[in-house]
């Protein structure tokens, strides 16, 4: 009874405050509710069992809101008190609390039929058709659920049929997310039938679905009627020109719905153009999304026309697609000519709060014309003008707008060859300017000089929070001037002055200005040269300031002496929640002075010490002592070309130690000792307290030693462990014994969703042992084994598993030796699978004859979104036939195949 008086103790004094009872006397009930109202999760939980009374007062708000997952309420107790919940989240990962999927089913349903709950939340769950018709016979006559969460289930348009007979009756439910379900056209037109009728439904979300144009013309019609529907999300469906023209129809009628997204269709000139006309007419949209489609500048001119008579709209999203890799501009050919008329529109337009133009082709000209839109529109507050072509002197147009603009508070300029002299006109701008909040630069070169100018407007601006100048080679005398903006600016948040090259010297100019700087909570300093001197400096710049909580200084290299500086000033700095030291050349006397700090530091939650020098018994003494730690990063620095390890410090010792302070530690959920060659002995002291730790979730092992008695030690702690969800092996030598072992432990277990087991000499024995395991368990949703030899055979035993196995979402078998007698098992399973959505294949001497195969199976297969074929042997006539099954199955991307 400890733990319960300690919170009877203070009741007495609460309960003579004058503040809470002003009145008359309350009734013990009463007290109670009013007590529960105030407690979290743990201490309702405690008090509910000091006495039946108390019970029946912190009982309720206890099972309010409740998630089935390993560490919740048991199916028991969810059982009981099913007339509470009023919101439930069901993880994939919980179901081994569960006999069969059967007992899942019935509970839900069971939930479903009581008269209180309002959300349920059953995404990523493997529901498939089948089941989904089950839970939508309940949803006939439940009367109470006003949020149903389904996405990423594989329903397909079975499931969508059922669900459509569901809402033709349905009169609560108002949000329904059935996002990425393989639906196709006639579930959309099944779905399109129901809103006719429906009026309660609000928002749906659809996106990332296979409707086409087919579907997205049936859900036209039903908006021309349905008086409802605010919200409704259309994005990646392959909606083309048609399914476009079908909406806009519906919106010159349409007077419900205010937010539409279309973003990554394949929207073209006449799609665009149909819908500008209905911009002109309707009267109720505020939110039109329409990036990552071929709009270019006709289209812009189109929407141009659009906004100078649209009085609703409020965001207009027109971002392009381009990538890294691809620098070609087809996807995004808004240039300056399309800007320019959007900049017309601007000058009349008086409510489109939020433009985004990012990575689009807008030059000089471009952002002239929006700058004397700028000058007289007061309603813009965001513009998005990232990774374009405006430079120099497009900025100095933009800073002249913003000298009189009074409405603009977030301004994108990253990567657009913006040097000093734009930089010193934006600066101009600043001390006049007084409602720009976020400024993002980012990826320019204004050097020295331009942080300079942009330092003296720090100096009496009193408005911007964020800024980011990251990548912009400002230097030491860049981070000099800036500091003393610093010192004097009160306002500024968020700082990125990342890959700067400000050394030293830039370092210590900043530490002075943290000494007395008080609002700047986040300053990035990673790749700067920074070294023990700068290091020194921020230390003491650290004892003093009071609000910075995050501060990133990875690749630097300030050494042993730099870090213990920095821990030092740990044990009296209370406010630092984050802090990120990759890469900084520390040694063991900085993790000496770190577990010191930690011993007695209560702030403290994020701490990468990835790449360095250092050992961890210290570190490992501070962990059983510290209460807030959740997040700890020790990967070493082996590399692929270099296989020494004279630089993976931990070992298997450091491990032991790591292992004993997991005994006891109560808050690390993710711990990474990746490159550490910590081996079997290693793994084998990690497995034993992971049979009594209950709170890391992650684990990343990803090594070049661990065998098969690290594997068979794990194994035997993932038999009893209810806490691990991610387990990474990768790149070890566990081989078959070791994966026969850690497949008897799937069986059992019921938390793993992730194991990563690529590069680790697993053949067709091992991959036999992961198939039996697949059958029955129920919670592993990505299985990595890529760069093994499981060959034919392994392929042929893992396709048995996908037959039946409902839970498995991510395989990745590249570099297997599975050939075309290994392809055409797995095309056997994809037939009936369908839960599986990314499947990689690449560089497994796939031939003519395997491709035939898959590419049958793949006409069925409802559920796979990526499949990878990179490097296999296919030849011009299956790429043909696999370009024919593109035209009926649009969504699915595939990799390593070129198509004519």
């Amino acid at each position: 009874m400890a733990r319960q008086s300690s919170f009877l103790t203070p009741l007495p004094s609460v309960l003579v405050t004058s503040a809470m009872f002003p009145t008359n006397p309350l009734d013990l009930h009463e007290i109670r509710s009013r007590i529960a109202r105030s407690f979290g999760l743990k201490d309702l939980a405690t008090c509910a069992r000091v006495s039946q009374d108390w019970n029946d007062s912190f009982t309720p708000p206890l099972y309010s809101s409740v998630v089935l997952s390993t560490q919740g309420p048991s199916i028991e107790s969810i059982e009981r008190h099913k007339h509470l919940i009023q919101h439930l989240e069901v993880q994939s990962w919980a179901y081994g609390k569960l006999s069969s999927t059967s007992a899942r089913d019935k509970l839900i349903c069971n939930i479903m039929d009581n008269s209180t709950l309002a959300i349920l939340n059953l995404t990523s769950n493997s529901i498939g058709p089948d089941r989904a018709a089950a839970l939508f016979e309940a949803l006939k006559t439940n009367s109470t659920l006003t949020t149903l969460e389904l996405g990423h289930n594989s329903i397909g348009d079975n499931g969508a049929v059922a669900l459509s007979e569901a809402l033709k009756t349905n009169s609560t439910l108002t949000t329904l997310d059935l996002g990425h379900n393989s639906i196709r056209d006639n579930g959309a037109v099944a779905l399109s039938e129901a809103l006719k009728t429906n009026s309660a439904l609000t928002t749906f979300n659809l996106g990332g679905n296979w409707i086409g144009d087919n579907g997205a013309v049936a859900l036209s019609e039903a908006l021309k009627t349905n008086s409802t529907l605010t919200t409704l999300d259309l994005s990646d469906n392959s909606i083309g020109n048609n399914g476009a023209q079908a909406l806009s129809e519906a919106l010159e009628t349409n007077s419900a719905l205010t937010t539409l997204k279309l973003f990554e269709n394949s929207i073209g000139p006449n799609g665009a153009v149909a819908l500008s006309k209905s911009l002109k007419t309707n009267s109720t949209l505020t939110t039109l999304e329409l990036g990552g489609n071929s709009f270019g500048d006709n289209e812009a001119v189109a929407l141009s026309e659009a906004l100078k008579t649209n009085s609703t709209l409020t965001t207009l999203i027109l971002w392009g697609i381009s990538t890294e890799e691809d620098n070609s501009d087809e996807d995004n050919s808004i240039g300056n000519y399309g800007v320019i008329a959007l900049s017309e529109a601007l000058k009349t337009n008086s409510t489109l709060t939020t433009l985004d133009l990012f990575d689009n082709s807008i030059g000089n000209n471009g952002a002239q014309a929006l700058s004397e839109a700028l000058k007289t529109n007061s309603a813009l507050t965001t513009l998005n003008l990232g990774i374009n072509l405006i430079g120099d002197n497009g900025v100095v147009a933009l800073s002249e707008a913003l000298k009189t603009n009074s409405t603009l508070t977030t301004l994108r300029l990253q990567r657009n060859s913006i040097g000093p002299d734009g930089a010193a006109a934006l600066s101009e701008a600043l001390k006049t300017n007084s409602t720009l909040t976020t400024l993002e630069l980012g990826g320019n070169s204004i050097g020295p000089n331009g942080a300079e100018a942009l330092s003296a407007a720090l100096k009496t601006n009193s408005t911007l929070t964020t800024l980011n100048l990251g990548g912009n080679s400002i230097g030491p005398n860049g981070a000099e001037a800036l500091s003393g903006a610093l010192k004097t600016n009160s306002t500024l948040t968020t700082l990125y002055l990342g890959y700067n090259w400000m050394e030293n010297n830039g370092a210590q100019a900043l530490s002075e200005a943290l000494e007395t700087n008080s609002t700047l909570t986040t300053l990035d300093l990673g790749h700067n040269s920074i070294g023990e001197n700068g290091a020194v400096a921020l230390s003491e710049a650290l004892k003093i300031n009071s609000t910075l909580t995050t501060l990133d200084l990875e690749h630097n290299s300030f050494g042993d002496n730099g870090a213990v500086a920095l821990f030092k000033s740990l044990k009296t700095n209370s406010t630092l929640t984050t802090l990120e030291l990759k890469y900084t050349w520390m040694g063991n006397n900085g993790a000496q002075a770190l577990s010191e700090a930690l011993e007695t530091n209560l702030a403290l939650t994020t701490l990468n010490l990835g790449i360095n020098l250092i050992g961890v018994v210290a570190l490992s003494e501070a962990l059983k002592i510290n209460s807030t730690l959740t997040t700890l990063t020790l990967w070493g620095i082996s590399t692929e070309e270099d296989n020494s390890d004279e630089n993976n410090l931990i070992g298997d010792y450091g491990v032991v130690a790591l292992s004993e302070a997991l005994k006891t530690n109560s808050t690390l959920t993710t711990l990474e000792l990746g490159y550490n060659s910590i081996g079997d002995n290693g793994a084998v002291a990690l497995s034993e307290a992971l049979k009594t730790n209950s709170t890391l979730t992650t684990l990343d092992l990803f090594d070049k030693s661990i065998g098969n008695n690290g594997a068979q030690a794990l194994s035997e702690a993932l038999k009893t462990n209810s806490a691990l969800t991610t387990l990474n092996l990768g790149i070890n030598l566990i081989g078959d014994n070791g994966v026969v072992a850690l497949s008897e432990a799937l069986k059992t277990n019921s938390t793993l969703t992730t194991l990563r087991l690529q590069r680790n000499s697993i053949g067709p024995d091992g991959a036999a042992a992961l198939s039996e395991a697949l059958k029955t368990n129920s919670t592993l949703t990505t299985l990595e084994l890529g760069g093994n030899s499981i060959g034919p055979n392994g392929a042929e035993a893992l396709s048995d598993a996908l037959k039946t196995n409902l839970t498995l979402t991510t395989l990745e078998l590249g570099y297997n030796w599975m050939g075309n007698n290994g392809a055409e098992a797995l095309s056997g399973a994809l037939e009936t699978n369908s839960a599986l959505t990314t499947l990689n294949l690449g560089n497994n001497f796939i031939g003519d004859n395997g491709a035939v195969a898959l590419f049958k199976a793949l006409k069925t297969n409802s559920t796979l979104i990526t499949l990878d074929l990179v490097g296999n042997l296919i030849g011009a006539n299956e790429v043909a036939v696999l370009s024919e099954i593109r035209k009926t199955n649009s969504t699915l991307t595939i990799m390593g195949v070129v198509f004519y």
